[in-house]
């Protein structure tokens, strides 16, 4: 069978590649399955830059296909931030619960009307020998008033699909990985990936 390196450390999003590409057939491997491999700095100004450097690396110290993903949730009253800095808004020492506790205090008092956010997602695909392919998704919706639900993680208790009315951590992950920014650009990605292997 076929592998296929997920570049990334982070079980949940793991998680959603596992279930999302379960049809496929190929071995889902994550860069916890290669130990030493050093950490990779994203240093991209953009998704897509952080999203290449980290499947260029993945695949070049692995000899396997490498799927990398960059993410992260813009937020119109910020003007795009935290943007690439998503994962590290409160500080490169924190984790989910501080940076959804800085992104509340940077919103408090801003009207529903005036949360509109986005989640955005690249992925980069690259083989050994060096092709590269690129997709993206979207999803829209607001940042809630307060963390809701269980599930996910990240920002997802504070992503309110409007639509639904609730946020990514209060949807089952069969509806998350449905419409999520990630689930968008993967279909994208999709074809590409059966050719590949």
């Amino acid at each position: 069978m076929n592998k296929l390196v997920i570049a990334s450390r982070n079980r949940g999003k793991i998680a959603e590649y596992g279930e999302m590409l379960r049809d496929l057939p190929v071995e889902i491997l994550s860069l916890a399955d290669f130990p030493d491999l050093p950490e990779v700095r994203e240093t991209g100004r953009t998704f897509r830059e952080n999203a290449l450097i980290k499947a260029r690396a993945a695949a070049a110290a692995t000899g396997l296909i490498a799927l990398a993903d960059d993410s992260g949730l813009e937020v119109d009253y910020l003007n795009g931030a935290p943007g690439v800095y998503s994962s590290r808004y409160a500080g490169p020492e924190q984790n989910d619960e501080a940076n959804n506790r800085k992104l509340l205090a940077a919103l408090e008092g801003v009207p529903m009307a005036r949360r509109g956010a986005r989640f955005r997602c690249v992925i980069a695909i690259v083989t050994p020998e060096g092709r590269e392919f690129l997709s993206e998704g979207v999803c829209d919706g607001r940042i809630s008033l307060a963390p809701r639900g269980r599930a996910g993680f990240g920002y997802d208790p504070l992503f309110l699909v409007p639509s639904l009315g609730k946020t990514f951590a209060e949807l089952g992950p069969e509806v998350k990985n449905r419409i999520s920014h990630r689930a968008q650009a993967l279909r994208a990605a999709r074809d590409m990936l059966r050719r590949l292997i």
